[in-house]
């Protein structure tokens, strides 16, 4: 799977000239490159720009009219971005600027690249070290970001039913069970629906949507983490291990390195396994019916990635 050409953005000329011309004076000059990110599954615009007199800035847009949804996205996570703690691997929010119907928001850009698969180890490493000081930092969210009206991942993993559990139910369509998982969705169901219980106990706060296109690798090889719409109230290591299926799939040891970082230091002895059926469950039964607003890439990354899930589950379950 890769994650350096997923996306299908607008250009700079494809947006009005009314907005282009607010970015612009906002930026304090005409702009005269644009590069346009390609990771990422939704079709705002995002991208790099350059200004006349030097500067830089990396701007996301988005039309309320036609994308609703990504205008309420991007308002949620500039709100995000002015409450999370500082001196955290956060791109900066500068500004936000609503014109023509559009909305956008401004951030710091980071000099640097999304990590290609397979990982390179000590990126992989670097990455993991980051993560250190956001779960921290979110252990013990500020009172204005906790307050704020996020999620939580305890509800959003239905207690009720989950994903395995609409498959167990007669869910269609059904997503296929290769081997060696075929005839194991009685296990997947029970270890799935242990999540809502362990996120419930968790008391800070979590990224909700930590992947390999949510990262980017500094000049410094500084691990800068990105997109923080999805955050929410669960554990730490929930998104440790949805950002260890790449590992697993790039052959490296990831098993050690759940289990020795200190965002798993608390978690429930089957944690991992628990949030890698969960996750596989997802993935795969939304790849059926992916958003018809969303990246044309979007359900090969959640097949892939629950496939990858599910055979790192099998693994450590000794499946065969």
């Amino acid at each position: 799977m890769s994650y350096h050409a997923t996306a299908q953005r607008p250009g700079w000329a494809a947006l009005p000239a009314a907005v282009r011309s607010a970015l612009s004076a906002r930026l304090g000059a005409p702009v005269v490159e644009a590069r346009v990110a390609t990771a990422g599954f939704t079709r705002g615009f995002a991208a790099v720009l350059r200004t006349a007199d030097g500067g830089s800035a990396f701007v996301k847009a988005a039309a309320h009219a036609e994308q609703p949804h990504l205008v309420d996205w991007y308002a949620r996570e500039a709100a995000i971005l002015t409450r999370l703690p500082t001196g955290l691997p956060v791109p900066r929010l500068r500004w936000t600027l609503w014109e023509a119907g559009w909305y956008a928001l401004c951030l710091d850009p980071v000099d640097g690249h999304t990590p290609r698969l397979p990982w390179d180890p000590a990126e992989l490493d670097a990455t993991l070290a980051g993560f250190v000081d956001i779960a921290a930092a979110l252990a013990e969210p500020p009172a204005d970001l906790a307050d704020l009206g996020l999620p939580r991942l305890a509800d959003l993993a239905r207690e009720d039913i989950l994903w395995w559990g609409e498959v167990a139910a007669g869910r269609e369509p059904a997503p296929p069970l290769p081997a060696p998982v075929a005839g194991r969705l009685a296990e997947l169901v029970a270890l799935e629906s242990k999540l809502p219980g362990y996120a419930a106990e968790a008391t800070g706060l979590t990224h909700g949507d930590l992947r390999v296109d949510n990262v980017l690798i500094g000049a410094d090889a500084t691990a800068w983490f990105c997109d923080w719409t999805w955050l929410c109230h669960g554990p730490a290591w929930f998104d440790l291990a949805g950002l260890l299926i790449t590992g697993y799939a790039s052959g490296l040891d990831v098993d050690t390195r759940f289990a020795t970082h200190p965002a798993a230091a608390d978690a429930p002895a089957d944690a991992l396994d628990v949030t890698l059926a969960a996750l596989a469950g997802y993935h795969l039964t939304a790849a059926a019916s992916p958003p018809p607003t969303a990246s044309a890439q979007l359900p090969a990354h959640q097949r892939w990635t629950g496939e990858q899930a599910l055979a790192w589950l099998a693994r450590r379950q000794a499946w065969t």
